[in-house]
């Protein structure tokens, strides 16, 4: 019995082996299905301010757009060929699963669990965020920790609430919590004023700042009280895909690193730089190992420009309710944003 086990070991090890070769050569077709759609399927988990809304005539723009869009050039070549859909909530895995999205540019907050146990896999962080304070200008503070003895405006859920207590005993100032089952309560509350303050993530407050009547005359103060890292999604299982939603957000991040925008890319290809000529795939070619064009990040910082053209685009001063982009700004500037050399 011993000997024959031994002979049906590497028989078993190879169907194994067979098995999940064909299983990745099966899941490894996410760029086939968008080329022979001719277009990308992208999404986000919810409209919101800034990230993702639609206007009269139903064209959706913001920063989760336009990353869709860079994706769709560095693909395509052309950024207009997407069609963006926004699912309400904070996490939505299934449209990954079933096919319905190709990527989805904003889902929950990156977490173990949502990683490992839905069959998706988060990409790259291309947006840093935490729980921060909205405060009218009149309160006169120009930091959460000079917060003491207000009412605070926060949605009833456990980590919004701790990391609340955290902050403030940790700080020995105190709060009152005012509390509402959905962050739509937040604003209105705010308004009538029944509390002093609002916390929620930093791009929900932004968001509710842009609807106030004068957005100038409240401030979302510069610091984080938790962590929240969100970033693009794709299908587990096909890595040439993850490689291609990662290196088109890694290229907008190297092009503003070394001064490549829109405006003027193409008067770089001369650049005698080896970092920018990398970057615009005039030297070396990192999009045939990828099934795609030696310009295709190029392509994708021509059409969106890099990260901080991309950030000020929708949360620059332009907009009425300018957000500091602080975690967000590059790791050289003291933020946490980085992309690895392209070499």
């Amino acid at each position: 019995m011993t000997s024959v086990f031994k002979r049906l070991l590497p028989l078993a090890a190879g169907l194994a082996c067979a098995l999940s070769l064909a299983v990745t050569a099966v899941s490894a077709q996410t760029l086939d299905a968008v080329r022979e759609r001719g277009f990308l399927v992208c999404g986000s988990s919810n409209p919101l301010a800034g990230f993702a809304q639609q206007d009269a005539n139903g064209r959706w723009s913001g920063f989760d757009v336009d990353l869709c869009r860079a994706l769709a050039a560095a693909v395509f070549g052309n950024p207009d060929l997407i069609e963006f859909r926004a699912f309400r909530g904070e996490a939505r895995f299934a449209p990954l699963q079933t096919g319905a999205v190709d990527v989805l540019m904003r889902n929950g907050a990156w977490t173990a669990g949502r990683d490992l146990r839905y069959g998706a896999r988060y990409v790259t962080p291309s947006f840093f965020d935490g729980q921060g304070f909205l405060v009218p200008q009149s309160l006169s503070v120009v930091s959460a920790y000079e917060l003491n003895n207000v009412s605070v405006c926060v949605v009833d859920t456990s980590d919004a609430v701790e990391a609340l207590d955290d902050f403030f005993f940790s700080n020995q100032t105190s709060y009152t919590d005012v509390v509402y089952e959905d962050i739509a309560d937040l604003i209105v509350a705010y308004r009538a004023g029944m509390c002093d303050v609002i916390s929620a993530s930093g791009r929900q407050l932004q968001a509710i700042r842009r609807e106030l009547t004068d957005p100038s005359q409240h401030r979302i103060l510069p610091e984080r009280i938790s962590k929240e890292t969100l970033g693009p999604v794709v299908p587990g299982g096909d890595d040439q895909w993850f490689e291609i939603v990662r290196w088109t957000i890694f290229a907008l991040i190297t092009a503003e690193e070394v001064g490549v925008t829109s405006l003027n890319i193409d008067s770089l290809t001369a650049a005698r730089s080896a970092d920018v000529r990398r970057l615009l795939g005039v030297e070396g070619d990192f999009g045939t190992s990828l099934g795609l064009r030696a310009s295709f990040m190029t392509d994708a910082i021509r059409a969106v420009g890099n990260y901080g053209e991309l950030y000020d685009r929708h949360f620059g001063p332009q907009t009425g309710a300018a957000m500091l982009r602080g975690q967000n700004a590059l790791w050289s500037n003291g933020g946490l944003l980085y992309a690895p050399p392209i070499r």
